[in-house]
């Protein structure tokens, strides 16, 4: 499997996904420059954890005119993988290819720290190889990772079951003491109604490997390397962002 990532002005994962990818799951990984359009025949491009453009406007709000989206709103449009982390979540939402925004942390504090999450679906490219309702460790490092959505959208992302990833306490439990930003109905990570296109805000590139942290986001590179072999999970038509 081929995989972008890509850099924008701004960028500070870039190269831990690009680790990630590369040294611990063996896979094709090239790097996309953000005044690129080419996105040199991956199969999934990674948008990366950063602060893009300074966070300047809003987080994410510049770098959805950078040149090489409109190249992976394209991609997403054919039913091709696209995978947001943290700030790449944040960039998703503002070019509508997920619906909802990230706002500032209910403690309008950065934080960093190991969170719970329980996966909430596995029907998903990037999440079958995970048991519904586990229990991983997956750190954060963000300001402004607080995410909304009006209150039809959020009976809708529920209802079609693209709630992914959500914040828990050690025993399972979605509890306002286990929301580390304020989440609306603790969300953590969503997927697009058609589910290939992925967001969140924990940090799986972080979390690959016992000797640095533990292996909680290792799986969600593995589930989509094997959608993407067997070919299941795939959109069935292409659509508009933001539907």
């Amino acid at each position: 499997m081929r995989w972008g990532v890509v850099t924008f002005p701004g960028s500070n994962d870039d190269h831990d996904a690009l680790y990630a990818l590369d040294h611990v799951l063996g896979q094709d990984a090239v790097s996309l420059w953000h005044k690129e359009r080419d996105l040199k025949g991956v199969d999934c491009v990674l948008l990366p954890g950063g602060f893009s453009y300074g966070d300047y406007l809003r987080c994410g709000a510049m770098a959805r005119f950078s040149p090489i989206m409109e190249s992976v709103v394209e991609l997403a449009r054919r039913g091709g993988f696209v995978w947001g982390v943290c700030n790449g979540f944040q960039v998703l939402c503002e070019a509508g290819l997920l619906p909802g925004a990230l706002i500032r942390n209910r403690s309008l504090q950065f934080i960093c720290t190991p969170v719970q999450l329980r996966v909430e679906e596995t029907e998903t490219p990037f999440t079958n190889q995970y048991t519904r309702g586990e229990i991983i460790s997956i750190p954060i490092k963000h300001g402004e990772g607080c995410y909304i959505a009006d209150p039809v959208t959020l009976e809708q992302l529920e209802e079609n079951r693209q709630v992914v990833l959500r914040y828990v306490d050690s025993s399972g439990r979605a509890t306002p003491e286990a929301n580390p930003n304020g989440a609306l109905n603790n969300i953590a990570g969503i997927v697009n109604a058609q589910r290939n296109v992925f967001g969140l805000m924990p940090h799986p590139e972080h979390a690959v490997e016992k000797l640095v942290g533990g292996e909680g986001g290792l799986r969600l590179f593995q589930s989509l390397i094997t959608a993407h072999a067997d070919g299941t999970h795939r959109p069935a038509a292409a659509v508009a962002p933001g539907h």
